[in-house]
C-alpha cells in the first residue's frame, strides 16, 4: 500500500489513482516540488499517478449524495410551498455547482497526491532532510544547479554538498 497510515485521505487517494511501481527519479522529484512550490500544476506521469476517473466520479457522488439528501429532506416541505419556477432555477444552480464542484474536488485530490508522493521520493533521496524544512532551500539549489548545467549524473551530489556547506 501506498501510505502507512490508513486515515481517510490515503484511503481516498488509493481508490481513485494508480501509483507506479517505479521510484521517481531525482531530477523529475526535485522538477515536481519546484512546480509544486510555485503553484504550478505537476504532470501525474512524471510522479506516476493516473486518475482513474470513474471511480473519482463515484466517490465524488457518493459525497454529493451525503449532503445532498439530508439538506432535501430538511428543506422539502418549504420548497413544496414556493413557486415551481424557484425551484427549478435552484435545481439548475445545484447542478451546476455539483459539475463545477468536480473540477475542484479533481484539482484538490491532484495537489494532495502530488505533495504525498514528492514526500515520499524525497524520503528515498534526502532521507536526513526533512520535506518541510528543506523544500525550498533545495528547490533553491535545484534552481543554482540549473543555471549552471549540472549532469544528472552530478545532481545529487551537487545539492548534498551544497546542503552541507551551509
Amino acid at each position: 500500500m501506498m501510505f502507512k497510515e490508513k486515515n481517510v485521505q490515503s484511503k481516498v487517494l488509493e481508490y481513485i489513482y494508480t501509483t507506479s511501481k517505479q521510484p521517481i527519479l531525482l531530477k523529475d522529484m526535485l522538477v515536481a516540488n519546484r512546480q509544486f512550490n510555485n503553484g504550478m500544476q505537476v504532470d501525474p506521469g512524471k510522479l506516476g499517478f493516473r486518475l482513474r476517473l470513474s471511480r473519482a466520479y463515484f466517490l465524488y457522488i457518493g459525497i454529493v449524495l451525503v449532503i445532498l439528501v439530508p439538506i432535501s429532506l430538511l428543506t422539502h416541505k418549504a420548497l413544496a410551498k414556493v413557486d415551481s419556477h424557484i425551484s427549478i432555477l435552484g435545481a439548475m444552480v445545484i447542478t451546476a455547482m455539483i459539475f463545477i464542484g468536480f473540477n475542484f474536488f479533481r484539482d484538490k485530490m491532484r495537489d494532495i497526491m502530488t505533495k504525498e508522493l514528492i514526500k515520499k521520493s524525497w524520503k528515498l533521496h534526502f532521507p536526513f532532510f526533512s520535506y518541510e524544512d528543506y523544500s525550498i532551500k533545495i528547490d533553491s539549489i535545484f534552481e543554482k544547479a540549473m543555471k549552471e548545467e549540472i549532469s544528472k549524473k552530478d545532481l545529487e551530489r551537487y545539492i548534498l554538498d551544497k546542503l552541507t556547506a551551509n
